[in-house]
């Protein structure tokens, strides 16, 4: 498994030096950098309620030259999952590389890597499922599209405890400055809408169910960001998520057993 995983990396090491190699002498760099806080009452992830209780969720990430290096981390604010309140359940980290694809505004591809890692976890026997594992690692690559929808769709490969694959597929569109009270203050309204399909690994192993390939999932989210001075903005977002697959519904087992979920939050975000 540890073989795989390196082997992998590597070979997301090359794609992303052959795409990258004279951007950095021929670019500019644009360096940025943001830190945010979420509060959700909710933590559902590709369909799974993986804490029905409220939640902080934390990002601190910084860019240059196409690259995005990001550390997320979701704490608890109950008991309700056996995690102790206040404490880290799950922090992850984040490689990404997204660029236009050269002599198109059209389209943009991203490649990256995720390494999700349980502080408090420890790892057992996975025959039911994820419950257990305490570090995982994905890669991914994903394609936008710059028209009407901005339709994208992302592959994401877990190369470590999994060994299978999801696919995204994702629509979206942001109404900007729906209001506006000064040139840099102002609120936009986001929607957007993803569709998740599960390979037969990835549904062993996160579901338990037969070997097929299934469409997983489909998440609405509504968000509306207020944008404010000095790179603050602020978004209070709404979001449904329900499982497609019957058989996925028939062994939904996370959170309190219902495949539906409804939650809302606010994010708190400052940029540099």
């Amino acid at each position: 498994m540890k073989s795989r995983m390196i082997k992998s990396c590597c070979l997301l090491g090359v794609l992303l030096m052959a795409c990258t190699g004279t951007l950095m002498a021929q670019d500019e760099p644009t360096f940025s950098a943001s830190a945010s806080v979420d509060y959700f009452n909710k933590y559902v992830w590709r369909g799974m309620n993986l804490d029905n209780k409220s939640v902080l969720q934390y990002n601190m990430s910084g860019s240059a030259w196409g690259f995005t290096g990001a550390v997320w981390a979701n704490m608890p604010l109950t008991d309700y999952t056996g995690y102790k309140a206040g404490e880290f359940n799950e922090i992850d980290y984040s490689l990404d590389y997204s660029k236009a694809i050269p002599n198109t505004d059209k389209v943009s591809f991203s490649l990256g890597i995720i390494h999700y890692t349980f502080p408090g976890t420890v790892d057992v026997d996975l025959t039911a499922g994820t419950v257990g594992v305490s570090a995982t690692t994905e890669i991914y690559g994903g394609l936008s599209f710059n028209v009407p929808l901005n339709p994208s769709v992302t592959w994401y490969r877990d190369i470590d405890t999994i060994d299978g694959s999801y696919l995204a597929l994702g629509v979206g569109h942001t109404f900007e400055k729906i209001g506006a009270w000064s040139d840099d203050e102002y609120i936009s309204l986001d929607l957007s809408a993803n569709f998740g399909v599960g390979g037969p690994a990835y549904n062993v192993g996160y579901w338990g169910v037969e070997e097929k390939t299934k469409f997983n999932d489909f998440t609405l989210n509504v968000g509306l960001p207020i944008t404010l001075k000095h790179g603050v903005s602020i978004t209070p977002s709404f979001h449904l998520s329900t499982i497609l697959s019957g058989a996925i519904r028939d062994t939904y087992s996370y959170g309190e057993g219902d495949s539906a979920n409804y939650w809302f939050g606010i994010n708190f975000t400052k940029s540099f």
